[in-house]
């Protein structure tokens, strides 16, 4: 099966829609084909800057217009984020990913700081990942000139559907980003939510969208919606393991080298439903009892899940990816010098 990027929203639907065994089946199959089916990616996210975000996006509770209980804090010092990846891959991360509450990347002194905490956790051999929202290629490539792997910007839901979600930016706006992102050489993170009060038209629609970039996602997180007291979404219902292996099972074919990570939710589910999302083509979990600020399985919990199922982490930079990353990462550096003289 060759990757391709000329799917059409018929061939998608067709196969979302497939009886879910036969579904599952077919991803599984494809998993083999692409990847070690027993080797999880195991990525740990921070939130260094919580709270206090003016866009209003309708699940989140770091939104400042939402009464949910998360305040705005400052960001977290430098040492401490250290302190806390270093953890992170003592316990098994071999990817950590940092989160601000940010609409847009700013060039300032908290800028200044993400860059270092990026230099740090670089230097410890692990893939550095962030999430702060909109940026610009500028932007972009002086976060991967100081050792940024990785940038997640996820699109959230269908373009049709957005405007019900989020209104205080554009669905173009993200597209922008993981543009801008592409443009440096940076991997691309970017999957979605679902549980949003979305269509399964909508759900493919999305699935259309990441399938149909010119390449894609390196990482593509499902997030199911943990509904928060205080957010518009809060009346939500959760959404269930069987919605949950359709996107996987459709992302997996589709999209059948990126890594596909079960993401937000995965505290609501049993090992055994967790174990059905592996099978239909997972390849990648965060860890840690926290994914920002809603609660996620403990460390433990994950280890005695793995010993279980016979799973085993994803080594960083698996393949020759620390070699072409840092090849890359010295071009950037000559191309910066070449700029600045």
């Amino acid at each position: 099966m060759d990757i391709r990027n000329n799917w059409t929203k018929s061939e998608i639907e067709a196969i979302y829609n497939m009886p879910i065994l036969d579904l599952v089946y077919r991803a599984a199959t494809v998993h083999r084909q692409y990847n070690d089916a027993n080797e999880v990616q195991v990525c740990t996210l921070l939130s260094v800057k919580t709270g206090g975000c003016p866009e209003d996006c309708s699940y989140c509770p770091q939104a400042a217009r939402y009464n949910t209980g998360v305040d705005a804090e400052r960001m977290l010092p430098t040492d401490e984020v250290l302190t806390k990846a270093s953890i992170a891959k003592q316990n098994g991360a071999t990817r950590f990913c940092m989160g601000a509450a940010w609409r847009n990347v700013k060039n300032n002194k908290q800028f200044d700081r993400i860059i270092d905490m990026v230099k740090g956790i670089n230097a410890m051999d692990m893939e550095v990942c962030c999430t702060l929202g909109m940026l610009t290629q500028e932007q972009a490539q002086r976060l991967k000139d100081a050792g940024l792997y990785a940038y997640n910007h996820n699109l959230d839901t269908s373009e049709s559907h957005y405007e019900q979600i989020i209104t205080t930016r554009k669905y173009e706006d993200r597209l922008n980003t993981l543009e801008n992102v592409r443009k440096t050489g940076l991997s691309v993170c970017s999957g979605g939510i679902i549980g949003l009060g979305e269509t399964d038209t909508n759900r493919v629609e999305m699935l259309h969208t990441l399938a149909t970039l010119p390449q894609h996602p390196e990482s593509v997180p499902v997030n199911a919606l943990v509904s928060v007291k205080g957010t518009p979404l809060e009346e939500q219902k959760r959404v269930s393991i069987w919605e949950m292996l359709r996107m996987i099972g459709t992302a997996r074919i589709i999209m059948p080298g990126s890594q596909i990570r079960l993401s937000a939710g995965r505290q609501e589910m049993t090992v055994t439903e967790q174990a059905f999302c592996f099978m239909a083509g997972a390849s990648s979990i965060f860890a840690g009892e926290k994914l920002l600020t809603t609660p996620n399985p403990d460390v433990n919990q994950d280890k005695m899940m793995f010993d279980l199922l016979g799973l085993h982490p994803r080594a960083a930079f698996k393949g020759g990816e620390r070699e072409r990353f840092a090849e890359a990462f010295v071009d950037s550096d000559t191309n910066t010098a070449e700029a600045n003289s």
